[in-house]
């Protein structure tokens, strides 16, 4: 659930605003506010994960107030003017809706929000790689491989990053993830796993050989196939 607030001296365009979020479940509507002094006391109180903003306001444009504020909602800018798109945009505004705002443009833009909200809340793993620290989804991860000093990870896409660590920090910072360590060289990603037997798992199109000195991981992954609740 986002909480929302409508920032809005036109009251049919407010209105149609309450109309369009009362229809999204995921949105909650906690304050509405006619001018950025008000709007500004709804942040003070309220937790905001959304605003919608109206540009032309007395007093103080939307613009001008979202510029003024240390910790910024994701926003999303209304108005009737197009001329603001690009002002809008520079403040990392979320999206730009001209009114009158249809309910399919309205959603279209709260999704962006809503899918952003989903990915941050993913598991994921930091990886430096090619002098960049890189955010990478562990649903993503077929598996790791122990090439040397670095760690080659493949990923569902079939793309292989190179990057610097160790198989000993990998266990730990993914220890409960559905993550499994079955050879010295290998971890794999139990989501992935479509054959197995004693010698090697197969991922898909990838065979991994299991390690002798790892069967008693081994032997726990296939326990938790067998009753059907691998971690994933």
């Amino acid at each position: 659930m986002i909480n929302c607030i409508i920032v809005d001296d036109e009251p049919l365009a407010a209105t149609l605003l309450e109309k369009h979020i009362s229809r999204i479940g995921h949105l909650k509507l906690v304050g509405t506010a006619e001018n950025a002094m008000d709007a500004y006391q709804l942040l003070q109180t309220k937790s905001v994960g959304l605003m919608f903003l109206d540009i032309q306001m007395p007093h103080l444009t939307g613009i001008d107030f979202l510029r003024s504020l240390s910790q910024k909602p994701p926003t999303i800018f209304t108005t009737a003017y197009r001329d603001f798109a690009i002002e809008g945009f520079e403040l990392e505004a979320v999206d730009y809706l001209l009114k009158p705002i249809m309910f399919e443009r309205f959603f279209k833009s709260v999704e962006r929000v809503l899918r952003h909200k989903t990915d941050a809340h993913e598991d994921f793993i930091m990886l430096k790689t090619e002098g960049m620290t890189r955010k990478v989804l562990i649903r993503e991860i077929v598996y790791f491989e122990s090439q040397g000093n670095d760690i080659k990870t493949v990923l569902m896409n079939n793309e292989s990053i190179i990057s610097k660590a160790t198989m000993t920090d990998l266990e730990s910072i993914l220890s409960g993830k559905g993550l499994v360590r079955i050879h010295r060289s290998f971890m794999i990603n139990t989501q992935f796993v479509t054959a197995f037997n004693t010698n090697e798992i197969v991922l898909g199109t990838y065979h991994i050989p299991v390690g002798r000195s790892y069967k008693s991981e081994y032997d726990a992954f296939v326990t938790a196939v067998s009753k059907g609740s691998v971690n994933q």
